[in-house]
């Protein structure tokens, strides 16, 4: 069932911040209303007691990406699954069409991605809280990306280059 209008009106990409845990049935939702939407996944190996699985998993936690025209706003919001969404200067923030292009791009690449709200500076103390290394102390020296730190970790009294997500590593 298709609510959009036919007529042409000018659309702009919009970020839309979901409920909790909610950003493929508001994909689900907003798509079957028959709104253009983006929703970035990326593979992950989940693990439980019992097996391991290769799921789907929301790349960008808790946010949908919506193609709409500035009058459809109020029917996206009243879509189950969708919470809000994001403000810039008072009004929704758009994206240009070349950032969701991009995204779409990096995300169909083969490249190693990951995304934290981290940022991690020279002289900073970290604890590493997991993988091989967990529980070790150090310093970071240099980072040259979020999975390549310069470390210098004080149990092993040297400087080493430590190729781990910047998510195992917390500061203290």
């Amino acid at each position: 069932m298709n609510l959009r209008s036919t007529t042409s009106t000018t659309t702009k990409w919009y970020p839309v911040y979901t409920n909790a845990r909610a950003e493929k049935k508001a994909f689900e939702a907003l798509t079957n209303k028959g709104f253009i939407t983006y929703l970035p996944l990326h593979k992950q190996l989940k693990q439980w007691s019992d097996r391991k699985k290769w799921v789907e998993e929301p790349f960008i936690k808790s946010y949908v990406f919506v193609n709409i025209a500035e009058h459809e706003q109020s029917e996206v919001l009243m879509t189950k699954g969708i919470s809000r969404f994001l403000y810039f200067s008072g009004k929704p923030a758009a994206m240009p069409d070349r950032q969701i292009n991009e995204l779409k791009l990096l995300m169909s690449s083969s490249f190693d991605l990951e995304i934290t709200e981290e940022s991690l500076h020279p002289g900073e103390r970290i604890i590493i809280k997991a993988g091989p290394l967990k529980g070790m102390t150090g310093e970071v020296i240099s980072r040259q990306s979020q999975k390549q730190l310069i470390l210098r970790l004080e149990s092993l009294g040297c400087s080493i280059i430590v190729h781990v997500a910047a998510s195992y590593i917390k500061r203290f």
